[in-house]
């Protein structure tokens, strides 16, 4: 099971297609840290997070993990952290999860540049929600209703493909 977001800004699953947002410089083989561009490839992907003071528990196979105050995505490339979860403490090299706005009140990791992570490669990119479909800084978004029968769907299992086709 694949999702498949393709350069026209969709995204599929099985039968179902979502309009999606992607990277403000497109899409790319070729990710640099900060390029604002989304990478191409297959990718494995993560965990759901969400924030329980703003919607409750999702229904979906995925694990769920309540978003907190000092969560954060290290994207200082330099870090033995860059490209992981972290415990906010000072400094500024990490994307906030816990953010004013709604963009994270649901979000996914997209395990690019994950396992055997290279610096300045690229880091936190996540499936999250848009509300305009703006381009992001490199994740893929879509709008919280498709988001919530999105993750009913999907599983562990399932990986994401990313391409221009």
């Amino acid at each position: 099971m694949t999702i498949k977001v393709k350069n026209k800004g969709t995204l599929e699953f099985e039968e179902f297609k979502f309009k999606c947002c992607f990277g403000l410089n497109g899409l790319t083989k070729t990710k640099k840290e900060g390029d604002k561009k989304t990478p191409i490839g297959i990718f494995e992907i993560g965990n759901l997070y969400y924030r329980s003071d703003k919607s409750k528990k999702p229904h979906t196979k995925l694990k769920v993990i309540k978003i907190k105050k000092k969560m954060g995505w290290c994207n200082n490339p330099t870090s033995k952290n860059y490209n992981k979860l972290i415990q906010i403490n000072g400094g500024n090299n990490y994307e906030k999860l816990f953010r004013k706005d709604y963009k994270y009140d649901f979000l996914i990791p997209i395990y690019y540049n994950f396992k055997k992570t290279i610096p300045f490669k690229g880091s936190a990119i996540f499936i999250h929600l848009t509300k305009d479909y703006k381009p992001t800084a490199g994740c893929v978004a879509l709008k919280k209703k498709d988001f919530l029968i999105l993750i009913k769907l999907i599983n562990k299992k399932t990986k994401i493909k990313i391409s221009r086709l």
